[in-house]
């Protein structure tokens, strides 16, 4: 449990990282998609966790850079809450959700915690790429400059 919080505590200061470039520099309409899109997974995937239906809450959409700094709060709070719920849970024990596409599957929490942390880690790089290609000094979000 303690390396899954700490690789959200990553993701939360990630997050505010690329956030506060992309306050900083002249984006594209692109890079705040990308930005809301993990910001969105991230809900999704903490009310799956919860056990609540997912089907109505959009995977894509727009939205604007003011709104994308306020899902980060939200998401860092209610990622906290949920692990002060789950302390003592086994992360092996079975969830059941069902995907944008209506297909029901059965993943473990311990499972779903690691994909929510290397999601948004991935698309955090492809705004990365987005950023450097437009003339701008990407972020550096590496784990290892977290822990340092």
């Amino acid at each position: 449990m303690k390396t899954i919080q700490k690789m959200f505590e990553h993701l939360h200061w990630a997050n505010q990282n690329i956030l506060e470039r992309l306050q900083n520099v002249e984006i594209g309409e692109q890079q705040v998609k990308l930005f809301f899109h993990i910001l969105n997974a991230e809900q999704i995937w903490l009310a799956r966790l919860q056990g609540m239906d997912t089907s109505q809450m959009p995977v894509w959409s727009d939205g604007d850079i003011t709104v994308c700094a306020k899902r980060i709060k939200q998401n860092e709070e209610n990622f906290k809450t949920f692990f002060a719920k789950i302390a003592n849970t086994d992360l092996d024990t079975l969830i059941t959700y069902t995907n944008s596409n209506g297909k029901k599957f059965m993943i473990s929490i311990r499972d779903i915690l690691t994909h929510v942390a290397l999601h948004g880690q991935y698309h955090r790089g492809q705004i990365n790429s987005r950023l450097r290609v437009d003339g701008n000094d990407p972020v550096n979000i590496d784990y290892i400059t977290f822990v340092r």
